[in-house]
């Protein structure tokens, strides 16, 4: 890669990574896109307890 000037060097560095960062970021929209706000989370744990320890006899 040959170029007259440093600036247009440093323009095709800015080309090549905008180019990279939108590969990247059409990537990562191809999965789901979570349009009904529908959580993965549906129950709550149980009530917590507090655990009961005992002595070992014998």
């Amino acid at each position: 890669m040959s170029t007259d000037t440093p600036s247009a060097a440093s323009d095709e560095m800015k080309r090549k990574f905008k180019e990279a960062l939108e590969k990247k970021n059409a990537h990562h929209r191809e999965g789901e896109s979570h349009l009904d706000g529908d959580s993965a989370i549906h129950g709550t744990h149980g009530a917590v307890t507090k655990r009961e320890f005992r002595r070992k006899s014998g």
